[in-house]
């Protein structure tokens, strides 16, 4: 008891419960329940598209539908939060409704943080012990029988509730737009500290907010991602997605809050710069790739050359995809640099992101690279021989 005591009391366990009682946490485990449910009623009753997902494990006659709307949700929040939160008013005596008092969120980060961390430990072990039940399907990196890597990777592949899809809820809404929403709140306490808004913040939340937007807006194009078709949904996915990404992916917005370096508008303009050629190629290679899986005689890409594999499906060849075999990360490191690079030079911790983001991507690929082989045999070494590069033509 003594030593659940002196860690429940240690500053670095939980910063806030030195000077505030143990019911912030209660007030935030609640709070952020209440924002998942919020994001599920969304989902469950917001006008949507009705679309099937790619085959399940190859099989064209198993695919899933999923309600596609994750776009109108994201405006609902913002404007729930902007216009519709309920306030007690004290002198009428009524219920009013204003703007949230979104500042709360930077105030109580650690207590996010951690009671989010715990709720997806929570949640993943709730799907690692419901896979074992009859009839599941499973995912064939998550069933090696190992119980802690299967817990981690995820053994169901799709795990639902009726047609509520589990992981491609958890994919984009929740962090995404809890990421836009703990940026808004950097916004507001930096505009509290200085009484103005840096062009660093303003880009940075620009940035940011224009690439958590077009996530949400592009919403089916994550139904062919490795992630849907390929991954278990276990701890890696639901931390990656609910907690990882909202809370580490604001750091540059909470180190900006303090120690804003105060950018020339010069450097401010090669940093949009920056940012466009990323998002250029990112969104150019992801567009183009959904749209050629969607309908490859679609006149925006019938022109592509293709590699015809014995599976049966087309590899590009031509377009972004003849660049290199993973353009699009590229497009997507550079857009995260730009992220890092309003921070300016004065500490590393801002590149935290650009550093961590391009390992991930390499070891991304490397695992991709494995499934491709293992998937399209002899056609993937000819298609590497029509492709050479990885991430930058003619060089890596």
């Amino acid at each position: 008891q003594r030593f659940w005591n002196a860690l429940l009391e240690s500053p670095v366990f939980c910063p806030s419960c030195q000077e505030e009682t143990y019911e912030t946490l209660i007030h935030v485990a609640l709070g952020l329940l209440g924002y998942f449910l919020f994001q599920v009623i969304l989902e469950r009753f917001l006008p949507c598209d009705l679309v099937q997902g790619a085959p399940i494990k190859g099989n064209p006659n198993h695919r899933l539908t999923y309600r596609i709307n994750g776009h109108l949700a994201f405006w609902v929040t913002l404007l729930f939060v902007n216009t519709g939160w309920p306030t007690w008013h004290e002198e009428s005596g009524t219920w009013q409704l204003s703007s949230a008092p979104i500042g709360t969120i930077f105030d109580n980060y650690s207590e996010l943080a951690f009671v989010t961390s715990l709720y997806c430990t929570l949640m993943s072990l709730y799907l690692y012990l419901s896979s074992f039940t009859r009839g599941k399907i499973l995912a064939d990196g998550g069933n090696s029988g190992n119980p802690i890597y299967d817990f981690f990777m995820g053994r169901e592949l799709n795990p639902r509730w009726g047609s509520f899809d589990w992981k491609v809820f958890c994919e984009l809404r929740p962090g995404l737009i809890g990421w836009m929403l703990i940026n808004l709140s950097c916004i507001a306490q930096q505009y509290q500290k200085l009484g103005h808004v840096t062009g660093s913040m303003i880009l940075l939340n620009a940035f940011q907010g224009i690439y958590v937007w077009d996530a949400l807006f592009q919403e089916r194009a994550i139904l062919t991602t490795m992630d849907i078709t390929t991954d278990g949904f276990g701890f890696m996915l639901c931390f990656g997605d609910l907690a990882w990404v909202p809370f580490t992916y604001t750091v540059q917005a909470r180190y900006l809050v303090n120690h804003d370096p105060h950018l020339s508008w010069v450097s401010l303009l090669g940093i949009v710069g920056c940012n466009f050629i990323g998002y250029s190629i990112f969104r150019g290679a992801n567009g183009q790739k959904d749209a050629f899986r969607r309908n490859p005689n679609d006149s925006s890409v019938s022109h592509l050359q293709f590699l015809q594999t014995k599976r049966g499906t087309k590899l590009l060849t031509s377009g972004w995809w003849g660049m290199a075999r993973k353009i699009n990360y590229t497009g997507d490191w550079i857009m995260g640099l730009s992220w890092c690079l309003v921070c300016g030079f004065n500490s590393i911790v801002p590149y935290y992101y650009a550093i961590y983001f391009a390992i991930l991507l390499v070891h991304r690929s490397i695992r991709d690279d494995c499934m491709c082989q293992a998937k399209y045999g002899d056609d993937w070494q000819t298609y590497k021989k029509l492709v050479p590069y990885r991430f930058i033509p003619g060089l890596v």
